[in-house]
């Protein structure tokens, strides 16, 4: 293949001595003589001896370098004609040849002069002279072209010299300077080719997708443009190859001189040697770009490993570890089993990836990559990592059902002791006196006592065995609790159809129970009296417990009824702390889910892309007004619920209170600061719905809707902050009725008046939005402390008020807000607004300054009135309040804020 670069190189070319060739003093036709030695012949050149060495020197090489070494190894024939010449020319020519004739010779011939003188002193000079030309081949001199053809066949002598060979001086320097631009054409590109094949196989491979993409795509271009090289070398080289044969192309009696079938030789060798140059490289090619692709392939096999495992799968795999939780009641292990399943179907395009790219990768081991000790170790590792997500969200569903289904029964085991504590509470003694109430009031009992199989753990030991794989401390001490519920239950239940069977067996009249005096003596009792067995008053709050969030459980808080003996009403007393706590946390966990579902399902899709062309323009870049402060809200409860599946701060201080029911109270009073960012969201509340009234009927909010597949629309769910802070009082209130006078009393009613604090500031700013009319800032008045309708007279001293004043009889309906600096005389108005509810508003009508008034707490004729005066009683204005209490209210606020102006001054 190198054979072309192994030559070696000739120190002459045609194209430069061009010149010299031209003048054509030297020639070699292409004829051979008999035994086929080459012929080089000396035309007539009348400048001869004119000519440099130099020149001669070049022309006679090249023209020696020529024919093929075998030829060139018989020796030359040399055939020198002159004829028109001189004797001395004869002499010079001879001596040149001699002295600068770089090939091996054979004969020479010498066409002497034809003129008679110069003849004859060509024959006497040949032989004077022949041992000076120093040459060692014969000398052969002829008188005519004729004598020459007897040496020399005539068809290998041109027509010059009587012969019939066809040569075209110029035609031959045309083909000589062609088969050599083509021969140097070959060696150039085959010294490209493996220079570039070098270059290909010293090149490192990229480590990268991109930089493997950028050298495969340069190495292609290289390869392209070498390949346009080789084609224009071989249509070079076939087109010169067409010109050489042309005239045995035109005439089928013409043949080639041997000159030119070594021209053709000499050409078609070369298209052999750029034909097996081509194919040597084309084969090289092929193994490099395949390795150049397949390290492509490996580059884009380990950046998708990359980018799968290390990042999708990886994070998949964490956030799988991350669920560690296992819930600690039903709507807990629901919630983790929809964030298990929201995981799960997260987790599918991934994992789907990662199995279609270790089918690739065992396809590219398939194909006999080179990198197979690179891929096959990642293959094994995505096939493992997708077995091990599988295999662990298997187990987190069976962990997570075994939870779900003992919360569960946790819970129906509860509810059943729920239901029977309201059964027995229910029972009132009275009914419970005669026989024929003791016997219904024992049927109910035998009849709930039926479902205690369904609901009870009556084997606490199988209890434990089922489910010890998710039994946690925590799980463990709750169940103990609600087994020793049972327990309890059961007991009250027992004890209280001992005492109605006693009251059933015994009893023939209805008898009024009276509780019996502590200093009086059994046997100092009536007869006419008496005093069932087991039976006693029991507090009407402990008979009448409301079930909030349950359906079928009336509202019975405050009914006073006495009931039969529970036996240890301290613990039904208990037991209905634990179900308040159990209501708060339950509860709280629900609010902090549909709070998340609000601000991921609504809010944050006004944001999303391919949603906002179903926004309504109303409703452009007014988030903020339709959610309020709703993710501050969030925000707060998330962060005290706590994130990743563990309870927060707040939910862990609020279980804790399940043992200690006397902490619940500490627990409100802690985030008493962090509880006024409802007043802020209240405060909002007028402007969202307004703009929900607008807009709510929008297709987005209808998308958004189904996608959460929430049953109410969005405007419920904004409803929710102002409901929970009502729970929170209305559960405070309950868990102080069952509290009272025992510990932790002062701090409930405390934590309770933080709350209606809270709701109470917030209904003063609901009111406080809506005055009108008033040209100054409401913020600057200091705090609001107290807002209300009331009847109004006033009474002026001076000028035609006190005549307006007389002719007033009815009163002024007015709504007073009454800051630290001022208060603000309104009236209220109430107006419709597109078929919703009436919206109330206050327009400004009069302020007086807290600094400068004074007040008489009582107005003779009505226990109901005040005065608040003006300007040394310049202006009375007489205030009606709807009840005594509210007056002595209001009394007191102002009181405390004249007192505090006048320390001020002091």
């Amino acid at each position: 293949t190198d054979e072309i670069m192994q030559q070696e190189i000739r120190p002459l070319v045609a194209v430069d001595i061009i010149e010299q060739l031209h003048r054509q003093f030297a020639i070699l036709s292409g004829g051979r003589g008999k035994d086929g030695a080459p012929i080089i012949t000396f035309p007539e050149f009348a400048g001869f001896s004119d000519i440099p060495d130099e020149d001669f020197l070049n022309v006679v090489t090249y023209l020696t370098s020529i024919p093929s070494l075998e030829a060139a190894s018989i020796g030359f024939i040399i055939i020198i004609d002159r004829r028109r010449d001189k004797w001395s020319a004869v002499k010079a020519s001879l001596t040149r040849i001699a002295g600068a004739f770089p090939g091996n010779l054979q004969l020479v011939f010498v066409l002497r002069p034809s003129r008679f003188i110069q003849r004859t002193i060509a024959d006497i000079g040949i032989k004077l002279y022949r041992d000076d030309f120093k040459m060692k081949v014969p000398i052969i001199m002829l008188n005519s072209v004729s004598d020459l053809h007897g040496y020399i066949d005539k068809s290998q002598l041109t027509r010059e010299l009587g012969g019939t060979l066809e040569y075209g001086h110029s035609q031959w320097i045309h083909h000589r300077t062609a088969i050599e631009n083509f021969a140097m054409t070959v060696k150039t590109t085959a010294q490209m080719l493996q220079t570039f094949g070098t270059d290909l196989a010293e090149t490192e491979l990229p480590n990268d997708v991109q930089c493997t993409e950028e050298l495969l795509s340069a190495h292609t271009d290289d390869h392209s443009k070498l390949k346009d090289e080789l084609k224009l070398a071989v249509k070079q080289g076939a087109t010169l190859l067409t010109c050489i044969r042309e005239p045995v192309t035109r005439s089928a009696n013409s043949k080639l001189s041997p000159d030119e079938l070594e021209n053709v030789a000499t050409v078609e060798r070369l298209l052999a040697q750029l034909d097996e140059t081509e194919k040597a490289f084309d084969q090289f090619w092929t193994k490099h770009h395949l390795k150049l692709e397949q390290c492509l392939q490996l580059r884009h096999f380990e950046h998708d490993f990359r980018e799968v495992v290390k990042l999708a799968l990886d994070n998949l795999m964490e956030a799988q570890a991350g669920f560690a939780d296992i819930g600690d009641s039903v709507t807990r292990v629901e919630h983790l089993l929809r964030e298990e399943k929201q995981l799960e179907e997260r987790g599918q395009e991934p994992l789907e990836k990662a199995q279609s790219l270790a089918l690739h990768g065992e396809q590219l081991i398939q194909n006999n990559h080179y990198a197979v000790d690179s891929i096959r170790p990642k293959c094994v590792e995505l096939r493992r990592i997708c077995d091990d997500f599988t295999n662990e969200t298997k187990k987190k569903y069976d962990i997570l059902g075994k939870s779900l289904e003992l919360h569960k029964q946790l819970d129906k085991a509860r509810q059943w002791c729920e239901a029977g504590i309201y059964l027995l509470a229910s029972q009132a003694v009275d009914k419970c006196q005669s026989q024929e109430g003791a016997e219904t009031a024992l049927v109910e009992i035998e009849k709930f006592l039926v479902t205690a199989k369904e609901h009870q753990l009556s084997n606490p030991k199988e209890f434990y065995n089922q489910f010890d794989m998710i039994l946690t401390p925590e799980i463990k001490a709750n169940a103990q609790r609600i087994l020793q519920k049972l327990e309890d239950v059961q007991e009250m239940f027992d004890k209280r159809q001992v005492s109605l069977k006693k009251l059933a067996a015994k009893q023939t009249r209805p008898v009024q129970p009276v509780a019996p005096h502590p200093e009086s003596s059994p046997k100092r009792a009536s007869p006419k009296i008496t005093r069932p067995a087991g039976v006693e008053e029991l507090p009407a709050l402990v008979r009448a417990i409301r079930r909030p969030g349950r359906e079928g459980c009336p509202n019975v808080f405050g009914r006073a009824s006495p009931c039969c003996n529970a036996g240890r009403p301290e613990k039904l007393v208990s037991l209905i702390c634990d179900h308040i706590i159990n209501e708060l946390i339950e509860t709280e966990r629900v609010y902090v889910e549909e709070l998340q579902s609000i601000i991921e399902g609504y809010a944050s899709e006004m944001d999303n892309p391919s949603l906002v062309h179903l926004i309504p323009s109303a409703l452009q870049n007014k988030k903020e007004i339709l959610f309020g402060n709703l993710p501050e809200i969030y925000e707060f409860h998330n962060r005290h619920v706590g994130t990743g599946g563990c309870p927060g701060i707040f939910l862990k201080e609020i279980e804790n209170c399940i043992e200690n029911p006397e902490l619940l109270a500490r627990c409100f009073l802690k985030r008493k600061e962090d509880l006024q960012i409802y007043e802020k969201y209240c405060q909002n509340k007028p402007r969202s719905e307004a703009l929900w009234r607008q807009c709510g009927d929008s297709i987005f909010f209808q998308e958004c809707q189904r996608k959460l597949d929430h049953k109410l629309s969005l405007d419920a769910y904004l409803l929710k902050p102002v409901q929970r802070i009502t729970k929170y009082q209305l559960l405070l209130k309950e868990m102080l009725k069952c509290s009272k006078n025992s510990e932790g009393t002062a701090e409930l009613e405390e934590a309770l008046a933080t709350v209606l604090d809270i709701i109470k500031s917030v209904n003063d700013s609901m009111h406080q939005i809506a005055i009108t009319g008033y040209e100054g800032d409401v913020s600057e008045l200091g705090k609001l402390l107290m807002q209300g309708s009331f009847n109004v007279w006033t009474d002026h001293k001076k000028g035609h008020n006190k005549v307006k004043d007389l002719a007033r009889f009815k009163p002024m309906q007015r709504h007073l807000f009454l800051y630290t600096k001022m208060l603000l005389f309104c009236k209220k108005r109430e107006e419709n607004s597109d078929g919703h509810e009436k919206t109330a508003s206050y327009s400004f009508k009069n302020s007086l300054k807290m600094s400068t008034v004074g007040i008489t707490e009582n107005v003779k004729g009505d226990n109901k009135k005040f005065e608040i005066w003006y300007n040394g009683r310049e202006e009375v204005y007489i205030i009606q309040a709807s009840s005594v209490e509210l007056k002595n209210t209001w009394i007191s606020e102002i009181r405390k804020v004249l007192t505090g102006q006048l320390e001020a001054c002091r």
